[in-house]
Order: C-alpha cells, then structure tokens, then sequence
C-alpha cells in the first residue's frame, strides 16, 4: 500500500475529485470516442503524477551521531566553502541537494539534536539551482545543534515551481536523525552548512536519499 505524506492529503483528494468529475462528464457529453478516452487517459496521468509527488516512501535510518544524512532526495548539486551569512557570519562547507518534482519532496532531520533557531523568509521563486536562490528564494532556516557536529544549518528553499515550504522544527525542541521535518512542494532545494572541517561521503553528481544516505561524518 503506497504511503503519502500529510501535507498532500488535500491535494490528492480535490485532484481526484476534479479527475473523476472530467471522466464521468466526458463519458457523457463527449460523442467521439477518440476525443473521450483521450481527456479521461490525460485526467489519470495527471492524477498519477500528484500521486507520485506526495508519496512518503518509509526509511529506515540508521541513528548514528557521527553522521550526517540526506535530508531530502535528489541530486548533489553545490559543495563548495562559502560566507553563511544569516547565523554563523562565516565560513562553513556548503552541500546543496536538488530536488526534481518527480523526487520525493520530504524533508527528514539529517541528524539528532536540539533546534537551536527556525525561521521563515518570504522571497521570490527563482529556478533551485540559480546561485541567489539560497538568500533571495523563500525559505526556512534551521539550525540543529549536535553533540558530535556543534551546529548544523540546514535551508529549505522553494524553486520556480514550489509556492509552500513547510516546516515542523521549533526552537527548543529536541529531534531525531531521519524523522520527518517538513515538506516542499514541487521542485526545490535544500542546502545543508556543516563545520569546514566535515568529512563529506558525497561528490556532486551523486543522487542521495533521505534518511538513509550518508553525506558527511566524523
């Protein structure tokens, strides 16, 4: 039985809705055949395709403290040293992952600990992979401290396509490595800032999955 996440729940039904109206009114009013089985068979694929979006595969992830996970699905795009210039006001390893909309868009914590700091930032809806688009895209800023890595940022930020971010971190609490943390819908990125002396498992152009791929240790 497929799984789908939370956040999808009333997307998936409208959709359905909308799909079993088009097919039932098409059986009706529409004479040729042709031009019926076409709307009905384009009315499914969409269906399929929310479907696909909103599924929440179950991980099973490995707890460790001296690891860091893939938050999300997708593809390494950006590691580089950079200025993080929102909390730490300094250098720290950038790894960037990019999410496609046929991934699977859940957000997973990539490490236990306490939220330290959780903040939303409204902004435009540059493509994920645009340079600007970790300070000028909307987005939610996490800070989860580790007793292994200190503090480690993570950002969700939305793409061209993604208009919610959802985020379930709140200060103070105290999360576990692989749990669900959030969701963003429809093509998007999350960037993850880890201590520069990280030792990353992944290189760009690696495809990860979240909650259970390993991207970092120590």
């Amino acid at each position: 039985m497929p799984s789908f996440h939370k956040e999808g729940y009333r997307i998936i039904v409208f959709t359905f809705l909308i799909v079993l109206t088009g097919i039932l009114f098409s059986e009706r009013y529409i004479e040729s055949l042709w031009f019926q089985k076409g709307i009905q068979s384009s009315l499914l694929l969409f269906l399929i395709i929310v479907l696909q979006f909103f599924r929440n595969p179950k991980r099973v992830t490995i707890i460790n403290d001296r690891q860091i996970v893939a938050p999300v699905d997708g593809k390494v795009v950006v590691i580089e040293e950079v200025e993080e210039p929102e909390y730490f006001k300094g250098k720290r390893l950038q790894v960037s992952i990019f999410m496609s909309p046929i991934n699977v868009h859940v957000t997973r914590y990539a490490l236990n600990g306490i939220v330290k700091y959780s903040k939303y930032h409204p902004g435009k809806y540059l493509v994920a992979w645009h340079p600007k688009a970790s300070t000028e895209n909307e987005r939610t800023t996490i800070v989860v401290e580790n007793k292994v890595f200190g503090e480690v940022l993570y950002r969700q930020i939305a793409g061209a396509l993604a208009k919610r971010i959802v985020n379930y971190a709140q200060e103070g609490e105290h999360v576990v490595q692989g749990a669900d943390a959030g969701f963003i819908k429809f093509g998007s990125r999350v960037d993850v800032f880890l201590p520069l002396q990280t030792e990353l498992t992944v290189k760009i152009g690696d495809k990860v999955k979240g909650g259970v791929q390993v991207i970092a240790k120590k």
